[in-house]
């Protein structure tokens, strides 16, 4: 199934989920304070838990809200690429969505193996290489989106925002 834009639903997951993500990446101090605390062996105060709560459920909530926008991609289709994109390209932003969808789920599943279950290794690989991957990834999807508005002037754009 292939429609032309994508739903309402698909289009306010994709903001929505983009805010949390944007939210979780910015304003990880909290996490990442509660962390030094442990591995330190110093104590940890309920607003250090608060403020590592407030990550940890943004998290899940991203980890909650990407299981829906799989299921509705699933179920509703996506866009094909303009025919116009040339077929590397059209490679690469195949990657880059796969690799973003993967991180979509990876990232809350290591944090909470972190958070809630004491895995050292899934807190390094969350706020080390994956973090990094994320950011390089949403900066490749962005200028994606905006060579496509404003180099090839296609339609990619509009089929995220007004549908």
């Amino acid at each position: 199934m292939h429609p032309t834009a994508y739903s309402l639903p698909q289009r306010v997951l994709h903001w929505l989920m983009a805010l949390l993500i944007f939210f979780n990446l910015i304003f990880s101090d909290g996490m990442e304070h509660w962390s030094r605390l442990l591995r330190h062996g110093q104590p940890v105060t309920p607003d250090d838990v608060g403020s590592a709560n407030i990550h940890a459920y943004v998290g899940i909530a991203i980890l909650v809200l990407a299981l829906c926008r799989l299921a509705l991609r699933l179920v509703q289709g996506a866009p094909q690429p303009p025919a116009d994109e040339p077929p590397i390209l059209r490679l690469v932003a195949k990657a880059t969505h796969g690799l973003l969808y993967f991180l979509f789920f990876a990232m809350p599943l290591s944090g909470i193996a972190r958070y809630y279950f004491g895995v050292e290794a899934a807190g390094f690989l969350h706020g080390g290489p994956m973090k990094l991957a994320l950011w390089v990834l949403i900066a490749a999807h962005i200028a994606g989106a905006l060579a496509h508005q404003f180099l090839w002037k296609s339609n990619v754009l509009a089929r995220m925002t007004r549908g």
